[in-house]
């Protein structure tokens, strides 16, 4: 499993610096994203669309309402209609993708609920180093960058993020 941590970063040159620690510390350029209310420079990882909206929260949701719905058209249609037992399944799978589509398309206009706490500092014009790390190294990465960028501030750690994203 891995950790999420996250920093800010007063400016760009700070930035560089904590990517360049991150790298000789062998973590893999694709575990460190950046997010920034300014344009970053095309050398530094930005963060997905996937880190910076609420897709996955609302494909999540969407699956859940779907499948219930699905479940109750479906156990609907086999009391009034008397459709074979099938039914309830394919309406399940069925409200299962639409729910996933639907709710993932409006959740893609909405900003991550996650990161919702970030967007004061985002806003005064830090940036945010988000790097998922093994979670039996979180110690020694906090400890090596609070040693070498005096000017970084912690801004938290979000447990149990799959490792293969």
């Amino acid at each position: 499993m891995r950790h999420r941590l996250y920093f800010f970063l007063p400016d760009i040159d700070s930035a560089r610096r904590s990517l360049d620690d991150m790298l000789l510390s062998r973590i893999e350029q694709r575990h460190i994203r950046f997010i920034s209310a300014a344009r970053l420079p095309p050398d530094m990882p930005e963060a997905s669309f996937l880190i910076k909206t609420d897709v996955l929260h609302g494909a999540t949701t969407g699956m859940i309402v779907g499948a219930m719905l699905g479940m109750t058209f479906g156990a609907l249609l086999i009391g009034y209609y008397e459709a074979g037992q099938a039914t309830v399944l394919v309406t399940t799978l069925m409200g299962i993708l639409f729910g996933a589509w639907a709710s993932s398309m409006a959740a893609a206009a909405i900003p991550n609920s996650h990161l919702k706490a970030f967007y004061p500092d985002l806003e005064k014009g830090r940036i945010l180093m988000i790097v998922d790390v093994p979670a039996r190294r979180v110690e020694e990465i906090e400890t090596m960058l609070a040693a070498r960028h005096p000017e970084m501030r912690f801004g938290g750690e979000e447990p149990h993020i799959p490792v293969f994203p």
